[in-house]
């Protein structure tokens, strides 16, 4: 294996993950992990039904091959105190919401330079749990690169923190989580990103039934399983009403708080 250079902040912030998910006894189970290349650029896209897949999934690929994987993260969050000092020390993205154009160069650069680059192309978290319509930015961010998209489907780690649920604390104990790593896609700048992008959706969704089949709990009847499959979360489409209602609210207080001032 390639040696890589010592990275103080990272190797700390993996120490410290290992320790909480270590401490709360995740049952990691993991497919596919011959797709993480040992060496060179790849895109990471991502399932998002939970808060802490990012974590989740570094730890894997970590235990795996020891690989770091850089992460676009909302630039705002660089901001807080101590966790910005964190993604700034763990060489993580900023991206600018309103003007993303800098991000993307920097990941392309990144990727050509070795790195994989971690995606969620969803865009948000999905509360149905199942995978909302992607954005194209993960196949072009690899097709500019030259390098591959690896498709990664998570399950389980919604239920140690996911949006519109609290979870309680001893709920976060001895959960198993999921993991399946597919065959990379190889993109090119002469393929469609939209064609590339629905593939890629279908792939994700298929790795998802996949292991929701094998899951070892039963989610008939729980808030963390889809409703097609017999649990109570909300439909793709009332999830859909759900986050539009959360942004016209957001909206209004924003337009509020500018006209006080």
């Amino acid at each position: 294996m390639t040696r890589r250079s010592s990275e103080p902040m990272y190797s700390t912030a993996i120490a410290f993950g290992r320790g909480v998910f270590g401490a709360l006894r995740l049952k990691r189970m993991t497919r596919g992990l011959e797709n993480i290349p040992t060496t060179g650029g790849a895109v990471l896209a991502m399932t998002h039904f939970g808060y802490l897949e990012f974590a989740l999934v570094e730890w894997a690929t970590w235990m795996y091959n020891r690989r770091r994987i850089r992460f676009m993260v909302k630039k705002s969050i660089f901001g807080k105190p101590v966790v910005g000092s964190m993604l700034r020390g763990m060489r993580h993205i900023p991206v600018d919401m309103q003007a993303g154009g800098g991000a993307y160069i920097k990941a392309i650069e990144a990727l050509k330079n070795g790195e994989m680059i971690g995606v969620f192309p969803e865009a948000g978290v999905s509360a149905s749990f199942t995978v909302r319509d992607l954005k194209t930015g993960a196949v072009r961010l690899a097709a500019e690169a030259g390098v591959p998209v690896i498709p990664v489907a998570v399950w389980g780690g919604q239920r140690l923190m996911t949006k519109n649920h609290k979870v309680g604390f001893r709920e976060r104990f001895g959960v198993p989580v999921s993991f399946a790593f597919g065959t990379p896609l190889m993109v090119t700048e002469a393929d469609d990103p939209r064609a590339v992008t629905t593939q890629l959706r279908a792939t994700l969704q298929a790795l998802v039934d996949q292991l929701q089949a094998e899951y070892p709990v039963s989610g008939t009847g729980q808030w963390w399983q889809p409703r097609h499959l017999g649990g109570t979360a909300p439909t793709p489409d009332e999830a859909t009403a759900a986050d539009e209602a959360r942004d016209r609210r957001r909206a209004r207080a924003k337009a509020e708080s500018a006209a006080t001032k």
